[in-house]
């Protein structure tokens, strides 16, 4: 029969040989054992470790607020799967996803916990990776739609030319003219933003173009207006369709002979500076039915780039959470690692008419409402969580991301094998390979 001493051995052995990190706590959360793998990925020898209270070794995000022993204690259940960051020996931020359960006695009594940690370091560092590979001047996509905007913007960026920046609220016109004005010449110069819909028409001209001393009341000394500011490098002039006709003239003549007056004086100042312009509405339909200036339209429509609703590129969505995940997980000091795989179904569900910037909100808002480490689905907002239980595309692997991703350009494409592997940059054969392979039904007539 094996004595005490030779079970502990064993279990020591056994628990040396897992390549997770594995430590028990007594009820004083003094650390009683400390396997192989433990030490490795702190950094901390078993023997420092030893009768340590845990906190002190671990600095762990979570010691204070949601410790997970601390959780099975409380209902002795166990606790799965928390995404967290430990400080290791050297001080650096380590991501691990640890586990934890209570230990009884024969009686049933608890005596203290176990906990089980494993290194996302590697993970970690294939999401940055991933992110840096689908990035574009703070640009984040994986879509080939966006693909073929990224191709371009140095093109666009050289040639000086003005640009008209089309989409939808919230699809990151703005980025786009930041990212034209960065990859230009002009990118040591000041980019100037104007929202034109959100000034009247009188307001904005004085903003647009400046006024001298006594061009009206209260005018008791000159302001130089944005294009005065922007000199020598980018004015990025937003809404454009907002503005008046009376305005639109104005805008035409500085475009067509580089010149502007300031209120108050008739003396031309010469202009340099580049034009990116941006609506949400199609400005040559506005032209047609008469409530934009023909003229004015060609001369802003030299370039122009359209962007695709974030309903269009779904498989952006991942990626996109990842990235408003890390940023305010630094800006409002909270240990939220990941969402639920119940959360990721949902937001890939939903249509986003609010495109990128209504997502920033949705995980915004997670942030506020959550109280663990994990987004569950019932801190979205309720807009966005499912009406009523319908099937939802399950998204736990990536081969779940590449279905969904498959599916939205063959939707795009209308059912078309063809078009669809084009627009991949992958082989016919290779395409319909990957559907079979994901279950994904095959259109018929294609």
């Amino acid at each position: 029969m094996t004595d005490r001493s030779g079970k502990s051995d064993q279990t020591e052995i056994i628990l040396d040989s897992i390549a997770d990190g594995v430590f028990t706590v007594d009820r004083d959360w003094r650390i009683t054992s400390f396997n192989r793998a433990a030490e490795e990925i702190t950094g901390i020898p078993k023997e420092e470790a030893l009768g340590q209270r845990c906190c002190d070794v671990f600095h762990a995000s979570i010691c204070e607020t949601n410790c997970a022993i601390r959780e099975s204690f409380r209902t002795g259940q166990p606790v799965g799967n928390q995404a967290v960051y430990i400080i290791d020996a050297t001080g650096e931020r380590i991501p691990i996803s640890i586990s934890a359960a209570v230990l009884r006695d024969k009686a049933g009594e608890i005596i203290g916990g176990v906990e089980t940690f494993r290194d996302l370091s590697a993970i970690e560092e294939l999401r940055r990776a991933l992110e840096e590979k689908y990035s574009f001047e703070d640009i984040i996509s994986k879509s080939s739609l966006m693909s073929k905007i990224f191709d371009i913007l140095p093109s666009i960026a050289e040639s000086d030319s003005t640009v008209l920046i089309e989409g939808e609220s919230g699809t990151g016109k703005e980025l786009i003219a930041r990212a034209i004005h960065n990859l230009s010449h002009r990118k040591d110069r000041k980019i100037v933003t104007v929202n034109c819909g959100a000034l009247p028409d009188t307001l904005l001209e004085s903003e647009l173009f400046g006024y001298k001393a006594g061009a009206f009341t209260d005018a008791r000394k000159d302001k130089p207006g944005r294009f005065a500011l922007a000199e020598g490098g980018t004015i990025f002039l937003d809404e454009i369709a907002d503005i008046s006709p009376a305005l639109q003239v104005r805008l035409l003549r500085v475009l067509q002979e580089r010149t502007y007056e300031p209120l108050g004086t008739v003396d031309p100042v010469k202009a340099d500076v580049r034009v990116i312009t941006a609506s949400n509405t199609k400005l040559d339909e506005l032209v047609t039915e008469g409530k934009f200036r023909e003229d004015l339209f060609y001369r802003i429509n030299v370039v122009r780039v359209s962007l695709p609703p974030l309903r269009d590129r779904k498989e952006d969505i991942p990626l996109l959470i990842d990235h408003f995940i890390r940023r305010f997980g630094n800006l409002k000091k909270k240990p939220i690692t990941s969402i639920s795989p119940e959360v990721l179904a949902a937001l890939m569900n939903y249509n986003f008419p609010g495109n990128i910037r209504e997502l920033e909100n949705v995980i915004e808002h997670a942030f506020v409402m959550c109280r663990g480490t994990i987004i569950d689905i019932n801190d979205l907002p309720e807009n966005v969580r499912p009406k009523e239980a319908k099937p939802m595309i399950p998204l736990a692997s990536l081969g779940d991301l590449e279905a969904v991703y498959l599916t939205e350009a063959l939707k795009r494409n209308r059912g078309s094998r063809k078009k669809t592997a084009m627009e991949l940059g992958i082989h016919k054969t290779t395409l319909w390979r990957k559907l079979k392979k994901l279950g994904i039904e095959i259109p018929k007539n294609s």
